[in-house]
């Protein structure tokens, strides 16, 4: 596998597919974070007499595509690499002569995407190769042969082959599932039809066996694949993750055998024990964020690098030996374990809405976002595609008397989920046809789901139209930035259904980060250069989001849902930074990052109402601010950009009696959380030398430098 860390730089170059529109923006000064003024700021929360208004009940949400690896080989709880031997990694960039984007290096180097042996080694003496006489089914016609030789019994060590794992495997103290399909070679296997298998966990530096499972001998079946399911109990912790699952024979019993296997799988304990479930470490944080939907399944990856290689739901459901894999959007193969139903549940787990991304008719043709491929502006060229997403809703949401959801049932889920948001592409702004393909499918599933909130991808991101959004509908908006983009954009959704005319029309600010520092020119370099790009969310970049954030607290009639992109990173292959999570096969490794606490904080205290605050004395920049409440408690959020701590005064209409804080801060506005230094700018409770009022009902405070602080002043 490759370590792909600045492929981004390359392909936004190209023109090439990357998570975010990116409209260059000039900005009028180069940077708040020096700001030193410590003027003092009175404020005044109106408790009583002020304007409240409900907050917005679906604001801090989760954005998930599989970018960065962060399904296959991260979030997805399989364990094993390469289980069915579907495909390979490619690399697309500049190709002299050609315009556009091209494969400049494949894996397997006949066949671009093609099927690969990476992640497996053999044991003993032991021939591995892939099979295509023996397809296990048409939607994995690749298998594994493993060739057995007639002297292997020289040797008393075990045969068969290893799995490396998706850069190691973790073993703890936990049961793990494995499953695989076998088939014999009818005419080497005549001898001894008749064998047996071990399956272990063991170190792939020492062969140490961690724990393991007998398969008892028996006569496989020559005519089907026969389906092995076991379970490993395992009580060891292991020192590290480089370890392997084996699969062997007993030498003596298999010399001169050949046998074939496909979907070897190994699931440690999933996430609320959901079979084909979720990697229980990942999904824990992410759950303890609380996020209140789920915007699934992208981002650029429900597109495809070609019409045909779109996110096709009704091939990501039903038995795994069914599921057809695909190229994905961001350079490796996806096998879409992780598919309709498993996002459906990961909703359902999490108590989260939906989001559901529907393919909209434009695909990211060779690589490209401006040279894409779109269907016809015509109602006949489009029909197919709104056929597909109706028939997806009635998947989700159908009956049992359905023919889709009679399918959903058969799979394990009779009870329909519940759709609550339809996002009608992705980023479609860079197609020309999308004001027409918007109307013909907003129309068409208003028209069968008229209680579903739509979502346009575009407004008026491209020069040469603006989007006509219904009223009721919902415009998504993403932004990578410089911090002063978020700061100087506080105020951004004050008036903005006013000035804009969209009356009614909401936002989902579906995609955004702090991408590069502050420069004179305010313009976003995607080619990432060291010197300005944020690898890993800095608390500068928290700063500046919490910002951007409280101005959409105050507009909950406009700002609907937010959702920080990208949301995964493995440290061993990716392509886009920076992100909420960066992870390893290692728990412990994992990484929470600055922007990622920002968001719990935010939305721990987000409040049922958010009520009006008035300045009698200073004024935002550095200090921006914002309040709402729940029965018993105001809650106000307090973000100090500048690097001098700030004199703020606080009254209430109401009586209170004590005030508590939780605070993310740090001398250095740079600084960030990075592995074996995980937890170097966290959320912790505010050391406060006041709590109760004083004589006037007033509360008095220094806001440190460079701050976010929510205090809770309980009435």
């Amino acid at each position: 596998m490759l370590t792909l860390s600045g492929t981004v730089a390359l392909l936004s170059l190209l023109g090439t597919a990357v998570a975010g529109p990116k409209r260059p923006r000039q900005l009028s000064h180069d940077g708040p974070f020096t700001n030193s003024s410590t003027a003092p700021v009175s404020l005044n929360i109106l408790t009583k007499t002020g304007t409240r208004n409900a907050t917005a009940p679906y604001l801090y949400g989760w954005m998930f595509e599989d970018i960065n690896h962060s399904g296959d080989g991260g979030i997805y709880g399989e364990l094993l690499t390469n289980r069915a031997f579907d495909g390979s990694t490619v690399t697309w960039s500049a190709l002299g002569g050609f315009s556009g984007s091209s494969i400049t290096w494949q894996e397997n180097t006949c066949e671009a995407y093609g099927p690969v042996i990476t992640g497996y080694k053999p044991v003993g003496n032991t021939t591995l190769r892939l099979d295509n006489l023996h397809p296990l089914t048409y939607a994995h016609p690749t298998v594994l042969e493993v060739d057995i030789p007639t002297n292997a019994n020289d040797s008393t060590d075990p045969v068969g082959f290893q799995n490396m794992g998706w850069w190691g495997i973790p073993v703890t103290p936990q049961t793990y599932n494995v499953s695989f399909f076998i088939y014999p070679d009818q005419v080497r296997n005549r001898a001894v039809p008749k064998t047996g298998l071990t399956v272990s966990l063991q170190s792939n530096i020492t062969g140490e066996v961690w724990a393991s499972v007998e398969i008892p001998a028996q006569s496989w079946n020559v005519v089907n694949w026969t389906y092995v399911t076991a379970q490993i109990v395992n009580t060891v912790t292991a020192p590290d993750t480089n370890n392997t699952l084996a699969i062997t024979f007993d030498p003596s019993a298999a010399q001169g055998q050949t046998y074939y296997f496909d979907q070897i799988s190994l699931f440690g304990e999933t996430f609320k024990d959901y079979a084909n479930g979720l990697r229980k470490d990942l999904a824990e944080s992410i759950y303890d964020l609380k996020p209140r939907f789920l915007r699934w399944p992208g981002g650029n990856n429900i597109e495809g690098y070609s019409i045909q290689r779109r996110w096709k739901w009704w091939e990501t459901i039903g038995p795994l030996q069914d599921r057809w894999p695909r190229p994905g959007n961001w350079e490796y193969y996806n096998t879409n374990g992780l598919g309709l139903m498993e996002f459906l549940q990961w909703t359902e787990a999490m108590e989260m809405e939906n989001v559901l991304a529907i393919y909209a008719g434009y695909s990211l043709g060779d690589a490209g976002e401006g040279n894409a491929d779109e269907y016809p502006a015509t109602a006949e060229a489009m029909y197919p595609v709104l056929k597909e997403a109706l028939d997806e809703l009635e998947f989700c949401t159908g009956s049992t008397d359905t023919y889709w959801g009679a399918k959903r049932a058969e799979y394990g889920h009779p009870e329909p989920f519940d759709i609550t948001f339809v996002e009608i592409g992705n980023e479609d702004w860079f197609g020309l046809d999308y004001p027409f393909r918007f109307k013909y499918l907003y129309d068409g599933l208003k028209a069968a789901y008229p209680n579903i909130t739509y979502i346009s991808t575009a407004y008026d991101e491209n020069t040469l139209y603006t989007i006509d959004i219904p009223a009721g509908a919902m415009w998504d908006t993403h932004h990578y930035e410089e911090p002063n983009f978020f700061i100087e954009r506080f105020d951004y959704w004050d008036n903005w259904q006013e000035t804009t005319n969209n009356t009614d029309v909401t936002v989902f600010i579906g995609e955004y980060s702090v991408l590069q520092v502050n420069t004179a020119s305010g313009i976003v370099d995607f080619t990432d250069p060291p010197d300005k790009h944020i690898f890993y969310p800095r608390l500068i970049s928290a700063l500046a989001e919490g910002v951007y954030l409280l101005g959409a607290e105050r507009n909950p009639n406009v700002v609907k849902l937010s959702s920080y992109a990208p949301s995964l990173q493995n440290w061993n292959w990716y392509n886009w930074t920076p992100n909420l999570i960066a992870f390893d096969a290692d728990p412990l490794h994992t990484v929470l990052s600055v922007s990622f606490y920002l968001q719990k904080l935010f939305n721990a205290y987000h409040g049922t109402e958010s009520v009006e605050v008035t300045n009698a004395e200073g004024d935002f920049n550095p200090l921006y601010w914002g309040a709402a409440a729940d029965e018993g408690s105001v809650y106000l959020k307090v973000i100090n950009i500048g690097n001098s701590s700030v004199p703020l005064s606080v009254g209430l209409e109401s009586a209170w009696t004590s005030v508590n804080g939780t605070i993310i801060t740090n001398p250095d506005p740079n600084g960030y959380n990075y592995k074996n230094n995980a937890t170097a700018i966290t959320p912790v409770p505010l050391n406060l030398t006041s709590t109760t009022p004083s004589g006037n009902g007033s509360w008095e405070w220094n806001v440190p430098a460079y701050s976010i602080t929510v205090l809770q002043f309980d009435l």
